[in-house]
């Protein structure tokens, strides 16, 4: 059996991708900040589906955290086959609304805990020939959107790029891109959602599902349904000064996650 780690395990997309693997007979590593919350979904997927799944508490806006994470991938006694980085969260407000200090954790979370982990978990997969690693990102990456658009947009680079680096030695990088999905990021983050139209919404089973095939399939970017393929074709044909007019106005009180 092969064992999938997951950051941001316990709500949302990380914990549809528990589900998922939990399903699919892959043992897992759950990690998130909630001992409690994590203990209890360990339990109910090791009951569930007969898998085994360690728990492994860590804050990835602290240096405690990654480190933590990057010990439990870089052990070879007991491999981690694939990474599914999805630990984020969203800021409300405009540039200098914002803390300084809440823009640079999220430059934690988003980009430094990503690259390290995504370098901890590759060596030993690239030792082993196997291996593959899914960093969630988000159609946010593709338009002007401010820390959140450009800490996206920067997982889509490096991932896309360490993909071609890493091409040839069975390990398979993808950065994800999914749209409005319903999950606590808007919650917690006191982004309101009324406004969004129903058809913007995705389930987060389905995305899961489309995203795996994807990195099957060897993609390095997935965008996991028809709807905002569709929407990122308009997005490239849309003048830039517009675009970045529409998103200041919209982006920050929905956030697409």
């Amino acid at each position: 059996m092969t064992t999938a780690l997951i950051t941001g395990a316990t709500a949302g997309i990380g914990a549809a991708f528990a589900r998922r693997l939990a399903a699919d007979g892959h043992n897992l590593v759950l990690v998130a900040r909630d001992t409690e919350r994590l203990q209890a979904q360990a339990t109910e997927l090791h009951d569930g589906h007969g898998i085994e799944a360690e728990v492994l508490t860590a804050d990835l806006s602290a240096e405690d955290g990654i480190t933590a994470v990057e010990r439990r991938l870089a052990d070879r006694t007991h491999p981690v086959d694939l990474l599914v980085n999805n630990a984020g969260f969203g800021n409300k407000g405009q540039f200098l609304d914002v803390s300084m200090a809440d823009e640079l954790t999220m430059l934690k979370v988003h980009c430094e805990a990503v690259l390290r982990l995504t370098a901890a978990a590759a060596e030993p997969m690239r030792e082993r020939g196997r291996g593959g690693v899914v960093n969630v990102a988000s159609v946010a990456a593709f338009v002007p959107r401010g820390t959140y658009g450009a800490s996206k947009a920067w997982v889509v680079q490096f991932t896309q790029g360490a993909a071609r680096d890493l091409a040839g030695t069975g390990v398979r990088l993808m950065a994800l891109c999914p749209g409005f999905v319903r999950t606590e990021f808007h919650q917690r983050a006191g982004m309101g959602t009324d406004g969004i139209p129903g058809w913007m919404w995705l389930d987060a089973d389905k995305l899961v599902a489309s995203a795996l095939a994807d990195l099957a399939k060897g993609k390095s970017l997935s965008v996991p349904d028809p709807r905002y393929k569709a929407l990122m074709g308009v997005v490239k044909l849309t003048p830039r000064g517009l675009l970045g007019g529409l998103t200041s106005r919209t982006g920050r009180k929905y956030g697409p996650r």
